[in-house]
């Protein structure tokens, strides 16, 4: 289980900024569960956005955005709503997030920030992982996060030690994730994200909120991380 929440909606604004036509997708794992992803989540950020004085192209709901095969899938049904847009606005965790900016040629915008409950997590096939730390920043990096994709989590570009586009610390298996993200920006036409200083992270925010806390989620998760107690006998 990955919880999220919606970010405000004045950052999701920002993201989108000028962008007039946007399409919406909604998961329905994960994020149903948490209120920020499912039908009735997409069609209040639809409404919402509407009032802002954007147009919405269409929006679609998957039940796994987390399964690239699916999503891709059920995206390609979308392919003409989604050539008129601008960009999509991606209501899911954030692995949803990097999976839908690797199978469609748009601008992926994340509408959520993932927590991180420090219990068991659904598993998936893909490549893509979310570190949970509570402020995606997946809108400045073309949809690769730079925690997960970078060996040492940077947020502010390279390092410099990769060496011909391969990570120093695994250089026989691992391509460096700036090199990565700054082929994905190219490849979007917006390597002008570069140039934006992201300010040091804030990983209180991965604190799940009281409301949070005191849902069957919650409870759910510290369960799975209480330890097992070895039982003794005694005489």
């Amino acid at each position: 289980m990955l919880v999220s929440e919606l970010k405000p909606l004045e950052e999701i604004l920002g993201y989108l900024g000028d962008e007039k036509n946007i399409f919406i997708v909604g998961c329905k794992g994960c994020a149903e569960a948490c209120e920020t992803g499912g039908e009735k989540s997409v069609l209040e950020m639809k409404k919402k956005l509407e009032d802002a004085g954007k147009k919405i192209t269409g929006y679609c709901i998957i039940d796994f955005l987390c399964d690239k095969a699916l999503t891709k899938l059920r995206l390609a049904t979308w392919t003409d709503r989604i050539l008129d847009s601008d960009s999509l606005l991606i209501m899911s965790c954030g692995v949803g997030v990097q999976v839908a900016s690797a199978v469609v040629d748009k601008v992926c915008h994340p509408a959520t920030n993932t927590l991180s409950l420090g219990g068991r997590q659904g598993e998936w096939r893909g490549e893509e992982r979310c570190a949970e730390c509570g402020d995606c920043l997946l809108d400045y990096t073309g949809g690769i996060c730079p925690i997960t994709a970078c060996t040492k989590g940077l947020i502010n570009g390279p390092c410099g030690g990769s060496k011909d586009g391969k990570c120093e610390h695994q250089p026989d298996v691992r391509d460096c994730g700036w090199k990565l993200i700054y082929e994905r920006l190219k490849k979007l036409g917006r390597l002008d994200k570069l140039r934006e200083i992201v300010p040091p992270k804030n990983f209180a925010r991965a604190e799940p909120q009281k409301r949070l806390r005191n849902t069957s989620l919650w409870a759910l998760e510290l369960e799975a991380k209480q330890p097992e107690v070895e039982q003794v006998e005694t005489s």
